[in-house]
């Protein structure tokens, strides 16, 4: 929108506070090089656009907003004379993106003085060089140690993540292990036990119902119901009693297994009818070993199961086979992150899932909503721990209008009102010295809103905070490609 144009008075211009130093000679030669114009209310600038001009406010009233999702949020209201906005960092030049940061209108009509973009930035590097030098310092230093510190805190997450990771890979493999080597000793019990059956007075008939027994059994195992403790209690003494009435050695022992395989005192009266009572303990001998490889094996098959379900979800959190940009899940990525963030959830924090399934998949850059779900979720966990160690985190998917809702509820302290409004500011943090860089929220947030053009927020009482993430469940026309996180500091 272009503005009436006005007389500009040196003297006018001069009685601002962003003037107020400059010589007669300087305020004649930015008169002019730009203009005053007169504004009706309305928009005068758009976020986004290129940024030609330095507005300097002589009267009237100016709002100043940013893009948040799909909502103009209201950051600066001011009837100031002299405030300015538009290309205040024209004097970098082409080292950064020259756009609007935000969008600015008038309320009533208002006067600006009116500056083109490349006159100011030579004024101030010809006026003021030792300040330009010190605020380029500034702006440059800032983004490079934001950068670095950025990269330390996703290195502490790729650190604690590969610790848990780790941690819950080697279970799952010594567990594997273990079973192997038993499982060998089995075998080799077993060949000896054929031995001497073969060695015995075995019919061929005997032999033939003990093959039989021995096929079914395995299929038993297979089957092999979930008992509570006490229904396993009854059944090994039932099963402890027969055998020792039969005059097998060892029931104690055998009576456990045979209850973990599923059988029952109706199987040992089968096997019992099947052989002959001289050979009755060498047979249940044998099908022990039947029973306990059947069972090692299906150990070693769980084992190499939950190592493949954990090389999946790093491989579903890491995204690394996978576009940058594409239609995703969002409920495997949670679960993919919180199978990563397993072991330091710890076993006191009781994951609750509430997920809506009949949600559909949304367009997303799913490696780095990760990362967003890693933050709360760490967050949430300190939170937990601060309070004893025990409590509850709640993750919760839910369709709020034409938004993708994901909340993340823990049962902490919660976040003060004091600093509410400060959590996601970039560096600020709670935690100790050396635990928290302060930039998790941070990175959460531009994320969220810069690149999904979404809503990160915060509602909080002590024992129920919650973080909600509410993104687009369609794509916004810009989203068709991978772009930085954002062009400026936060």
């Amino acid at each position: 929108m272009s503005g009436h144009p006005m007389p500009c008075s040196p003297r006018e211009i001069g009685s601002l506070f962003l003037f107020e130093k400059l010589s007669p000679e300087q305020l004649g030669r930015l008169c002019a090089a730009g203009r005053v114009e007169r504004f009706e209310p309305g928009p005068v600038y758009t976020e986004g656009e290129p940024a030609t001009c330095f507005f300097v406010m002589i009267d009237g009233t100016v709002v100043l907003s940013r893009r948040v999702g799909g909502d103009d949020v209201e950051v600066t209201r001011t009837s100031q004379p002299g405030a300015y906005a538009g290309a205040t960092q024209a004097y970098v030049g082409d080292r950064v993106r020259q756009v609007y940061k935000n969008s600015m209108r008038v309320t009533e009509p208002t006067r600006f003085f009116v500056l083109p973009a490349d006159t100011f930035a030579s004024v101030m590097r010809e006026w003021f060089p030792m300040a330009v030098h010190l605020l380029e310092g500034l702006f440059f230093g800032y983004k490079s140690s934001q950068a670095v510190t950025e990269q330390h805190e996703r290195l502490l997450a790729l650190g604690s993540l590969s610790a848990g990771l780790t941690h819950e890979l080697n279970n799952p493999a010594a567990a594997a292990v273990r079973a192997t080597e038993t499982l060998r000793e089995r075998v080799a019990k077993m060949r000896h036990k054929l031995a001497v059956i073969a060695e015995g007075p075995f019919s061929r008939e005997q032999l033939a119902n003990l093959i039989d027994i021995q096929e079914r059994t395995a299929e038993r195992v297979a089957k092999a119901p979930s008992l509570s403790p006490l229904e396993a209690a009854d059944r090994e003494d039932a099963l402890t009693d027969w055998l020792e009435d039969h005059g097998i050695g060892q029931a104690w022992q055998l009576a456990p297994t045979f209850v973990q395989a599923g059988l029952d005192v109706d199987w040992l009266q089968e096997v019992a009818v099947a052989v002959d009572e001289e050979i009755l303990p060498g047979a249940v001998g044998w099908l022990n070993y039947t029973v306990e490889t059947e069972l090692l094996m299906d150990e070693i098959a769980d084992s190499t199961t939950r190592i493949s379900r954990l090389v999946d979800a790093a491989k579903q959190y890491s995204q690394l086979d996978r576009a940058p940009y594409q239609v995703a899940d969002v409920h495997e990525l949670l679960d993919s992150t919180l199978l990563m963030l397993s072991a330091k959830i710890g076993p006191h924090i009781e994951v609750v899932k509430d997920y809506d399934r009949t949600l559909p998949r949304i367009p997303a850059y799913p490696a780095e909503l990760n990362q967003v779900w890693t933050n709360l979720i760490d967050n949430a966990v300190s939170a937990v721990e601060g309070v004893g160690g025990e409590g509850t985190l709640t993750v919760r998917t839910a369709r709020d209008g034409d938004r993708f809702l994901v909340e993340f509820r823990d049962t902490g302290p919660g976040v003060p009102p004091e600093i509410r409004g400060r959590i996601f500011d970039p560096f600020f943090t709670t935690k100790p010295v050396g635990e928290g860089t302060g930039l998790g929220l941070d990175i959460s947030w531009r994320i969220v809103v810069n690149k999904h053009h979404g809503t990160l927020r915060v509602e909080s009482v002590p024992g129920d905070t919650r973080f909600q993430v509410l993104l687009p469940l369609t794509a916004t026309t810009d989203d068709t490609s991978p772009s930085p996180i954002s062009e400026e500091p936060a």
